[in-house]
């Protein structure tokens, strides 16, 4: 059977991955980050070892005890963590660590992803078992957005491509085509509620992913509390960007938007293209 290492940080993404590894055939073996990873990851895997952040030397001997060749990363780190203090690397953590350029998203994942391979430890897409939770293209919800709804995609689109680009973040609000949140180190859900704030009720979330996206990390995700949060703070539309976006509880998520006449639309660069036709 199949043996797949799983590296847990917080939210859904880790245990759907690690059911869905296990309704595949897969024997889930999950290195849990303290702090982070669901307290129940336990219920969907074969074994599971609880590791503090920076412990990547633990890490990979737990998978080689294991014998996973296999890994994947799924879930968030609480970035404000990383500059708390109580972060104690070890000595492989380290050693990657004074190779990086940088501490954008990307370098360090990128980095771990070459040391756990260099220990015979490939780091797989995180999508790979999840593909009914990336939707394609199309209005998700019953409420289309509006003329001026899509036009604030359009540029909203344009926009968190930039950012993202820029490893800032994934995701930005706007109205009336100007931005007036972007995503930093608090994440989705606290840029959804600052962007309410400030744009008041009618704005629009765009969330996407990087141009050139690492499918192996760091994936944009959206579920039922970035639904919530929309929801509290008065946003009127949400896009995604298609196949590039996991969609976590959406059936559940889609009921609600329905119930407040949220739009959630699923688009591309390419689609949005043809903005007048959709919108004329």
């Amino acid at each position: 059977m199949q043996r797949l290492g799983l590296i847990a940080g917080r939210g859904t993404f880790p245990y759907l991955v690690a059911e869905e590894a296990r309704a595949s055939g897969c024997e889930v073996y999950t290195a849990a980050l303290s702090g982070e990873a669901p307290s129940n990851i336990d219920q969907v895997s074969n074994k599971v070892l609880w590791v503090k952040l920076g412990e990547l030397g633990k890490l990979a001997k737990f998978f080689q005890h294991e014998t996973v060749n296999e890994a994947i990363m799924a879930g968030n780190v609480s970035k404000p963590q990383l500059f708390s203090g109580n972060v104690r690397p070890d000595f492989e953590m380290v050693k990657v660590l004074s190779h990086l350029k940088n501490w954008k998203d990307e370098s360090l994942l990128s980095a771990i992803a070459d040391y756990l391979e260099q220990k015979g430890i490939r780091v797989i897409d995180s999508t790979t078992y999840l593909n009914n939770a990336l939707p394609e293209e199309g209005v998700l919800t019953k409420r289309q957005p509006t003329k001026k709804e899509w036009e604030d995609i359009a540029f909203g689109f344009q926009m968190a491509k930039q950012v993202a680009g820029l490893d800032i973040g994934q995701t930005v609000v706007v109205k009336e085509r100007c931005v007036v949140a972007v995503e930093s180190i608090d994440g989705t859900d606290e840029t959804i509620r600052r962007g309410g704030r400030l744009a008041e009720k009618g704005a629009v979330v765009v969330k996407v992913a990087r141009p050139k996206q690492d499918m192996r990390f760091d994936v944009p995700a959206v579920g039922l509390e970035t639904i919530n949060s929309a929801v509290a703070s008065g946003i009127s539309a949400i896009a995604i960007e298609a196949g590039r976006t996991i969609f976590f509880d959406g059936k559940d998520a889609i009921q609600i938007a329905n119930q407040h006449k949220l739009a959630i639309v699923s688009v591309s660069g390419k689609s949005l293209n043809d903005l007048h036709k959709k919108v004329s």
